[in-house]
């Protein structure tokens, strides 16, 4: 306490002794006190303020990453950080009035309880021999009166200064008797006592701070958008706050923070005033909050406890065995990207251990003996991908060993694969080193080898097992469509309009300049936003459903949030979309063309131009349609009956982008199937060999096992064979390639000696 008394009590002790001596009343001292910290740190709340505002423009779009990005806390805070940045945001800013209250508050107590040092300037001497006569008119010690002692003093000399004369000089004891600790009849040098009117002070500031709270969650811009558990909570800990420090400490702390609440009141006021967030701050934008039923939470509560021990129940009766393939599933919607390779490898006699973060996931329902679904809560699957102990893990999720989920611990040998979940370009939609810690990835096409082996090149990464697998889900996709039959042209046609839901989508950006040239032309639109579009942004769906409720309503238009069915995608005329990947399922299944509205790109790494490949997401939009730019939107109508005037002018056109683009065209599933059935072939006799080492070491090998370690010396040896083969005939080839230059050499040699010859006879001649 002495430390802060030094560092913090003496520049604030000035402060009250010139307020003090100003009125020479120690009560309006401390408001005065008071203003002139308030006025101090006024620069500080405005910038706070300025901050704040910034913060309130910015919450849309923190609202915004935190449903693009659910379930992912990392990623969410990666985020949030570069928009902070980029927008100059500092929460430290914003913070600091708050920080700088500390040390005040403390600066303050110690003021209060030294008012013979700070409000009359005694010496540390004179204040000693004062507090050690008040002790001894007290019958007790200096020690034992504590931070009181001053304060004791004070009351002492006014009452008896007789008591003193020999201790101070008189002057000093009549400026102790001119300090009157007095305020409306209340001594501020007293600590409240329950029963007595000093009880007082903790009430007022109580009340003080309730109106505080009050004031800000209605005027201080960022109290209006937090929500109403923030704001009681925040409400009760300042009531329960101020109360409890001016409940246990002199009456003059209670007057100090009872005045700088209602001051802080004038501080939001003058704040608003000199920088009105209403000027640049959308308060439109502030979500209304739904409110659950009891019956709604109580259901909320139960939900979340039945997920909660089935995660834990399942985590129980996880077992697994060499050999076995984990898939990790984000949720229910992701099965269709898995079914064709878990059932080929079903098929082989492998045991698949599904995992997924969707308690409600249908997959539940195919489980088999050999086929084995875990539900894995969100929070409860960090620790357990950590824990891993299988052969092989299969995931459609990016960003291994980025975020939340690691590689495990407890094997160091598991096989990692990535399967794409998307026609796209890995180094465009990805964050960057979002498939670094991945042992192979599953190639959809060329391009993702390109991309990969370009990618290993610019950061100097290991080379990783690159598979032309194609695209499973396209083959299914395909398979469904042809089953359907032959379809016939709409009348009137259609035009599946599907944005994408990255930030400034055509939704968000252009719909109405999207939807208005479509009508103009005659027809019949299809608005369906992308999944995840209507899961996290509901209230934007219905603000869409209100916006254009007359052309729904004229049959014109049709907004379609239920996904079940994909027939809507496979009957279009044409699809209009930004950059989703929809548009590669359209044509390549249906071999239409689509639109693509050239919006901001889609990009999620920023350096993606490190590398020299042109993402297809670019190169495909002008070979399997048409892009059109949002100036010019106008033309938008005759674009879509063009082509669907003409269908057949892109028939072949796609047929050949398709198959330049993708691997194993209908068989993608099985070449998947086919490298993990390899893979795990080749690691069980890398194990059965590493067994047979040991056992033929301690002379206990089998003859299976003698045979496996001969079977493995014959591979060695055919292959140091067929090295020192092909380098015979790189040497054989190097020695054609010398024999051709020395005979080049021979014939340059004769033509020199020839033309040599030719000069000389002409040199003779002309002699």
């Amino acid at each position: 306490m002495q430390f802060i008394d030094w560092l913090l009590g003496t520049p604030l002790g000035w402060l009250l002794f010139f307020c003090h001596k100003l009125v020479r009343n120690y009560g309006v001292a401390i408001v005065l006190f008071a203003i002139a910290t308030k006025t101090i740190l006024f620069p500080l709340s405005l910038l706070a303020q300025r901050n704040a505002i910034v913060m309130a423009r910015l919450k849309p779009r923190v609202d915004d990453i935190k449903r693009r990005f659910a379930g992912n806390s990392s990623l969410i805070l990666s985020e949030q950080q570069k928009l902070y940045k980029h927008n100059h945001y500092s929460a430290l800013k914003g913070a600091l009035p708050l920080l700088v209250q500390i040390p005040l508050i403390l600066g303050v107590i110690a003021v209060v309880y030294h008012p013979l040092k700070h409000v009359l300037r005694l010496t540390p001497t004179t204040i000693q021999a004062l507090v050690s006569r008040a002790a001894d008119l007290l019958s007790t010690t200096p020690d034992a009166l504590g931070y009181a002692g001053e304060t004791r003093v004070i009351q002492l000399v006014q009452d008896n200064p007789g008591a003193f004369a020999d201790v101070a000089a008189p002057q000093i004891l009549s400026s102790i008797q001119s300090v009157h600790l007095e305020f409306f009849g209340l001594n501020l040098a007293q600590v409240p006592v329950w029963g007595s009117i000093t009880i007082i002070w903790p009430i007022l500031s109580g009340l003080s701070a309730l109106g505080l709270c009050l004031y800000q969650n209605k005027y201080y811009v960022l109290q209006k958008f937090a929500g109403p558990a923030n704001r009681v909570g925040l409400t009760v800990f300042m009531v329960l706050f101020s109360g409890y420090f001016a409940a246990v400490l002199p009456g003059a702390f209670g007057l100090y923070w009872t005045a700088g609440n209602l001051l802080a009141i004038l501080v939001v006021w003058l704040c608003n005033l000199v920088d009105d967030p209403r000027k640049t701050v959308d308060y439109s934008a502030i979500p209304v909050r739904v409110r659950l039923t009891p019956e709604q939470r109580r259901q909320a509560r139960a939900a979340k406890r039945e997920s909660a021990v089935r995660s834990r129940e399942d985590q129980k009766r996880f077992r697994t065995s060499y050999g076995d393939v984990l898939v990790y599933a984000e949720g229910s919607g992701y099965w269709k990207y898995f079914s064709g390779v878990v059932s080929r490898l079903l098929d082989a006699g492998v045991t698949i251990r599904y995992v997924t973060s969707d308690v409600k996931d249908p997959v539940f329902a195919r489980a088999s003996d050999t086929f084995h679904p875990y539900y894995i809560s969100p929070r409860a699957l960090i620790p357990f991908m950590m824990q891993l102990d299988v052969d092989t893990v299969l995931m459609t999720l990016p960003d291994l060993e980025k975020f939340h989920i690691k590689r495990s611990l407890v094997r160091k040998d598991i096989e990692y694969i990535y399967l794409d979940h998307g026609m796209t370009s890995l180094h465009l939609t990805l964050r960057e080193g979002a498939l670094d810690h991945f042992d192979t990835i599953f190639c959809n096409g060329p391009n993702h080898i390109e991309e990969m082996r370009q990618t290993e090149r610019a950061y100097g990464l290991p080379a990783k097992t690159l598979v032309p697998t194609g695209y499973p889900l396209l083959d299914d996709m395909i398979g469904a469509l042809t089953a359907r039959g032959e379809r016939v042209r709409n009348d009137p046609p259609v035009a599946l309009v599907a944005p994408s839901w990255q930030p400034e989508n055509l939704l968000e950006l252009c719909l109405p300049d999207v939807l208005n040239p479509l009508f103009a032309q005659g027809f019949h639109v299809i608005l369906r936003p992308h999944p995840e579009f209507v899961k996290q942004f509901g209230p934007a769906i219905d603000a869409v459903r209100r916006e254009w409720a007359a052309q729904c309503d004229a049959g014109v238009l049709e907004i379609q949030t239920d996904f079940s069915s994909s027939s809507t995608v496979y009957n279009a005329d044409v699809v209009v979309t930004d950059w989703s990947t929809i548009a590669q399922e359209f044509s390549y299944c249906t071999k239409k063309p689509s639109i693509f509205i050239n919006t901001p790109m889609k990009v999620m790494n920023p350096n993606w131009q490190a590398i020299d490949a042109v993402p297809t997401d670019i190169t495909l939009r002008d070979q399997i349609g048409v892009s059109v730019h949002v100036d010019a939107l106008d033309g938008l109508g005759a674009v879509a009956q063009e082509m669907v005037d003409h269908p057949h002018d892109w028939t072949e056109r796609i047929t050949a982008v398709m198959e330049e683009n993708l691997f194993n065209l209908g068989h993608a599933a099985q070449a998947c199937a086919d490298y993990v059935l390899s893979s795990r072939e080749e690691r069980q006799r890398r194990r059965d060999l590493a067994q047979a080492e040991v056992d033929w070491q301690h002379g206990t090998a089998t003859p299976r096992q003698q045979q496996l370690l001969a079977d493995d010396e014959a591979r060695c040896l055919r292959a140091r064979a067929d090295r020192a083969r092909q380098e015979a005939d790189a040497l054989d080839m190097r020695a054609h390639t010398l024999r051709e230059e020395a005979d080049a050499l021979d014939i340059d040699a004769d033509a020199w000696e020839s033309r040599a010859e030719e000069e000389e006879g002409d040199h003779a001649l002309s002699r």
